[in-house]
C-alpha cells in the first residue's frame, strides 16, 4: 500500500510540470449503500446518507484545448443510515483516493464553458465507524469496506471565467464504487450523487 501512495505522489509531481491548470473542488456526496451476502440483501431498509467531498489536482489539454486530462487526489465521505422500530444503523466512512478523468469542453460564450467528463477513481478506507443501536464498531479490517475500491464516474460541469487567472465551477457527478478484489461473502457497493463547487487557476501561461 505504501508503494501505491508513493506512485500517486510521483505522478502528481510529474503532471505539475506540464499541467495547464490546478483546481480545488469541494462539495457533498449523497450516497446509497448496496449490501449483498449469501443470505441476500438487508431486511432493514437502507437510506441515503450525506457527506463531504474534496478533490485537488492538475489538468492539461491534450487536443485543441477542447479535450482535457486531469489527475487528482480525493477525500470522500460515503455515509448511510438504516433503521426500524427495533434497530438502528449508521455508517460513517472516509476514503482517500487517486482520480483520473477526461473532459470535453464546449464554449458557450466568452465567459462560460460546459464540460462533459468521465473517469475512474481508486480509493481505500481511511476511517470507518458503524453504529448499531448506540454501540460503535470499527470498520477497518472488515473485508466489505477495506481494500481497493474502483469507482467509474460520469458527469457535467459548468465553468465561469473570472479573468485570465482562472475559473469558478459547479458540477454534478454520478459514480458507482465497488471492490472487485473482495472475495468474502459480504459484498458492498456505493451509488453516489455528488455536487461540487470549484476554483481553477491557470498556470504555465505563455
Amino acid at each position: 500500500m505504501i508503494k501505491n501512495y508513493l506512485l500517486i505522489a510521483f505522478l502528481a509531481v510529474s503532471f505539475q510540470l506540464f499541467s495547464q491548470e490546478t483546481y480545488f473542488l469541494v462539495g457533498n456526496n449523497f450516497t446509497k449503500y448496496v449490501f449483498k451476502s449469501s443470505e441476500g440483501v438487508m431486511t432493514t431498509q437502507l437510506q441515503s446518507g450525506t457527506g463531504s467531498a474534496f478533490e485537488m489536482g492538475y489538468s492539461f489539454p491534450v487536443k485543441n484545448e477542447k479535450i482535457y486530462y486531469s489527475i487528482g487526489l480525493t477525500l470522500n465521505d460515503y455515509n448511510a443510515v438504516a433503521g426500524s422500530q427495533s434497530e438502528s444503523y449508521q455508517w460513517e466512512t472516509k476514503y482517500i483516493g487517486a482520480q483520473n478523468a477526461v473532459s470535453y469542453n464546449f464554449t458557450l460564450s466568452n465567459n462560460f464553458q460546459l464540460a462533459v467528463k468521465g473517469g475512474v477513481n481508486l480509493s481505500t478506507l481511511l476511517y470507518g465507524k458503524q453504529k448499531i443501536n448506540g454501540a460503535v464498531y470499527d470498520l477497518k479490517g472488515q473485508d466489505e469496506f477495506s481494500g481497493l475500491f474502483l469507482s467509474p464516474f460520469a458527469g457535467i460541469q459548468t465553468r465561469y471565467r473570472l479573468n485570465d487567472l482562472g475559473y469558478l465551477s459547479l458540477g454534478y457527478i454520478f459514480s458507482k464504487s465497488l471492490n472487485p478484489f473482495n472475495t468474502s461473502e459480504e459484498k458492498l457497493s456505493f451509488n453516489t450523487n455528488q455536487i461540487l463547487f470549484g476554483i481553477h487557476f491557470n498556470i504555465n501561461e505563455n
